[in-house]
């Protein structure tokens, strides 16, 4: 029986598959045990490989450790560091403990870092070295000077909770203890003392928490539960056709729901291998990977993609065991995606759409969706979820096709943001909505498209501008790499438009070639006013662009200070 055309703009993820209801800790101990034989974990740049029964060990050898430690449930462990062996063995240790592990963003600097630790009352840090340029011992000695003596005998002013430093590596500062050191305390609890602790742990507790990017005031503490995550990552596995004969490249920060949910929980709960290509994403150690280990799925932020495919090397590498993956974070250029579909041998990959406070995936493309489909939309709503879209100023649900505010429910929804019931109430209205903050459609058959963020859409002299329809058709340009799209202060109009460009290598900029090209093509008033050509944008760690630092750079370039408070006024 055909689906009936929507008459309004919601929609519901009706599934004879039922939700999972297990702990991470018990889903993954039946996984090892189905598919112990198999590559669970490879961390080519430690030169590390797991099995699935060797890598049970491992995370219940950390789990003993921690426990041995005195971490018990409700207990909040932060994890500041990159792509590591150690950071999926605490992710699946944490939770056979009851243990809530936060995610540190590996960009984080002292204050950020302080802030996140004091916010969710952090007792242990597990913590790199460094990453890039960040000194991370540096950074923390800046926070806590009272760090030395006996590892868990000191105590911080500033930081009160917290009594352990775990450094990755083979030795750390007085004061902390090495991976190792705390793996020698394993042999302090029994294998049955673990089995017991984690048999009284519920799929509805509180189990990890992720800092939100916040883009004005302090980032909010999405709290997730076990079920939260669980059949998130298994739906999302489902929905890209995994299998246990899958290995998944993941060059996405596993601080981020990207990595640690799209991928690591994808893999586990269908018995697929996790391949970590890097500590952070590099381009020419990707293509390597995919190669060498032969990689059926790779994810990727756009960006990601496009580095990938404009490598000098890019043709030299055999990348044809590749056929899905997930592209998200921000919206997909056609160009790209039509690339990625045919160079890269990925017909299969799917576009998803969904934000840290639902777990996070709430609707993407399957891998038989048309490919007007995969290129033009986020794809359908997600099993055992609910969505609409709403008019932002009344709450009513519109009609097919009309933006507005887009809304989700189900067990996807975060508990709440840690110890910030206002944040929360603000987010998850009573009925249990979460309301997201991006505008979006749902067209009659039930295709989801993302037209930009409330606060990001552009107000033009009275004329509704979404940045993303400038940006799909500037990419049709000739000589555009890559182009993201803003509106800035106006004295005249309110908000004018503003595109920054790349452009492909070897050519010139010419701003007005670029509005030559766009007369007649899309209205006048779309026509961007300003243009600045640029290498890059400013980025957050997981690939995502700042639009907000955009208009911050572009306001002081462009002298529009006083417009922009007059605006403001």
């Amino acid at each position: 029986m055909q689906p009936q055309p929507l008459t309004q703009s919601y929609v519901h993820g009706a599934s004879d598959t039922p939700l999972i209801g297990m702990t991470i800790g018990d889903l993954f101990d039946q996984t090892a045990a189905l598919h112990g034989d198999r590559d669970g974990l490879v961390s080519r740049h430690q030169n590390l490989r797991y099995t699935y029964t060797e890598l049970r060990a491992a995370v219940n050898r950390a789990a003993r450790a921690f426990h041995a430690l005195g971490l018990r449930k409700g207990d909040r462990l932060g994890i500041w560091a990159p792509n590591r062996a150690e950071w999926v063995l605490t992710q699946f240790a944490t939770p056979k403990l009851g243990v809530i592990m936060v995610n540190i963003n590996p960009a984080y600097q002292g204050s950020e870092l302080e802030y996140a630790l004091r916010q969710s009352g952090i007792s242990t840090l597990v913590l790199a070295p460094g990453f890039k340029s960040s000194d991370y011992l540096a950074i923390l000695a800046g926070i806590c000077p009272e760090i030395a003596g006996a590892p868990g005998a000191w105590r911080s002013a500033r930081l009160p909770e917290l009594r352990e430093v775990v450094v990755l590596g083979e030795s750390g500062p007085p004061g902390t203890r090495s991976w190792d050191d705390l793996l020698s305390l394993a042999s302090q609890v029994s294998g049955e003392d673990l089995a017991t602790v984690q048999a009284a742990q519920q799929f509805d507790d509180p189990i990890n928490i992720q800092y939100t990017s916040g883009t004005t005031g302090f980032p909010k503490g999405a709290t997730l539960s076990h079920h939260n995550i669980v059949n998130n990552g298994f739906f999302i596995g489902e929905t890209m056709g995994f299998t246990a004969a899958d290995r998944l490249c993941i060059p996405v920060p596993f601080y981020h729901c990207f990595g640690m949910v799209l991928g690591n929980l994808a893999c586990v709960t269908h018995g697929s291998a996790m391949i970590l290509p890097g500590e952070g994403f590099d381009p020419l150690e990707v293509l390597e990977t995919v190669q060498a280990e032969r990689c059926t799925a790779l994810h990727g932020v756009p960006t990601m993609f496009i580095a990938e495919l404009e490598h000098p090397r890019f043709s030299e590498f055999d990348l044809s065991s590749l056929r899905t993956g997930i592209m998200a974070g921000s919206p997909c250029p056609v160009e790209v995606m039509k690339k990625v579909n045919t160079l890269m041998h990925m017909p299969e990959v799917t576009i998803a759409y969904g934000m840290t406070e639902t777990s996070p995936v709430s609707f993407q493309t399957r891998v038989d969706d048309p490919l007007e489909q995969r290129v033009g939309s986020v794809g359908r709503v997600h099993p055992h979820v609910e969505a609409k879209v709403i008019d932002p100023a009344s709450g009513q649900i519109v009609p097919p096709g009309v933006p507005g505010e887009l809304c989700s429910r189900g067990y996807l929804v975060m508990l709440g943001y840690w110890n910030n019931p206002e944040g929360t109430a603000a987010a998850i209205d009573p009925a249990r909505w979460m309301h997201t903050g991006d505008l979006a459609t749902i067209d009659e058959a039930g295709y989801g498209n993302i037209v930009g963020r409330i606060k990001d859409m552009i107000i033009r002299g009275g004329e509704n501008i979404y940045p993303r329809e400038v940006e799909e058709f500037l990419y049709s340009h000739p000589s555009v790499r890559d182009v993201q799209v803003i509106g800035i202060p106006s004295r005249k109009y309110g908000e004018e438009v503003m595109a920054w460009i790349c452009l492909k290598e070897g050519v010139a900029g010419d701003a007005e070639d670029i509005r030559a090209f766009c007369r007649g093509k899309i209205a006048h008033f779309k026509i961007p006013a300003h243009i600045k050509f640029v290498d890059g944008f400013p980025m957050t760690v997981t690939g995502k662009v700042q639009k907000f630092r955009m208009r911050e750079i572009a306001t002081v370039e462009l002298g529009l200070l006083d417009a922009a408070r007059e605006v403001t006024a």
